[in-house]
């Protein structure tokens, strides 16, 4: 069994990564500035869940204030636990990202279904597909920022990094291309799980969205064009037929040929989530003890 490094040797490795990001971050124009540390405060429960807090720190990446909604198994040691980061979707923010999410996993953990793991929701903004805008990069603050904080709260392992991503909508996307970035920085994640996810087949239709700048921004980013970049990563995808998002979705299925692929009745909606969340909860958590057998 490894020996986990002294906090104080944590820190001070991650203080070296998060300058030369925050130096990088520079160079691109997000005029970051201020401490480097998310210093952990007093989390409080979110909706009185005793398994899911929420906590507020401020993002370089983002130039904001952010929340951070943690979702951890009940009856378990937290410390160390892996973490599967849940990307919300087109309006929403993390508190709205827990849902149902805390009992599902706690009881798929219970039943011996699924090894521990955490899921972690942060605000990207409503708008962002998860991108760089002027002055707000989320996906700037997954990449850096979020291995920081999750190490700094003793979550994630020695590196921090989420060791899977989920997201539903226009977090879908977004969860689509934090793992395609993940591979470009010889970093890749285990498992990528998408809900619905906003892969929009025409730019006359993704124009009125008004989250891209132009055809070609869209097109550098867009899942639909970058699935060889995907690699190996594991990918669970699920939408509803009734949904505005299936013939993109289904192209998707059609050309990176998903492990887990389901289409059932369903629209874009909270009930539709509700059937499938339970589903993601267990595919990531096969692929983590596939990972670590």
């Amino acid at each position: 069994m490894q020996t986990p490094e002294p906090a104080r040797g944590r820190l001070l490795r991650r203080r070296t990564v998060l300058t030369s990001g925050a130096a990088g971050a520079a160079a691109l124009g997000l005029g970051l500035s201020g401490d480097t540390f998310s210093i952990p405060g007093k989390a409080a429960p979110l909706a009185n869940q005793s398994n899911a807090s929420v906590e507020r720190v401020h993002s370089l990446g983002r130039n904001r204030e952010v929340d951070l909604v943690l979702m951890y198994p009940e009856g378990v040691d937290r410390e160390g636990l892996p973490v599967c980061l849940m990307l919300h979707g087109r309006y929403g923010d993390a508190r709205k990202s827990a849902g149902g999410l805390p009992g599902w996993l706690s009881a798929a953990v219970a039943e011996g279904r699924v090894p521990p793991f955490a899921f972690l929701a942060v605000d990207g903004g409503g708008n962002s597909y998860w991108h760089r805008h002027p002055g707000d990069d989320p996906m700037w603050m997954l990449l850096d920022e979020v291995p920081r904080w999750l190490g700094e709260r003793g979550l994630g392992g020695d590196d921090g990094q989420p060791f899977a991503v989920s997201g539903i909508s226009m977090g879908g996307f977004g969860a689509l291309l934090y793992a395609r970035r993940r591979h470009e920085h010889d970093n890749p994640v285990t498992a990528a799980a998408v809900v619905s996810p906003a892969l929009i087949t025409s730019w006359r239709e993704m124009s009125k969205r008004k989250a891209f700048v132009d055809e070609a921004e869209w097109a550098g980013m867009d899942p639909l064009r970058h699935i060889p970049e995907l690699d190996n990563v594991a990918l669970g995808v699920w939408c509803g037929l009734g949904d505005r998002f299936i013939t993109g979705t289904r192209e998707f299925i059609r050309r990176a040929r998903p492990e887990v692929a389901s289409t059932t009745p369903g629209g874009h909606n909270s009930r539709y989530y509700r059937k499938a969340l339970p589903e993601v909860v267990s595919f990531i958590g096969r692929k983590l003890a596939e990972r670590d057998a």
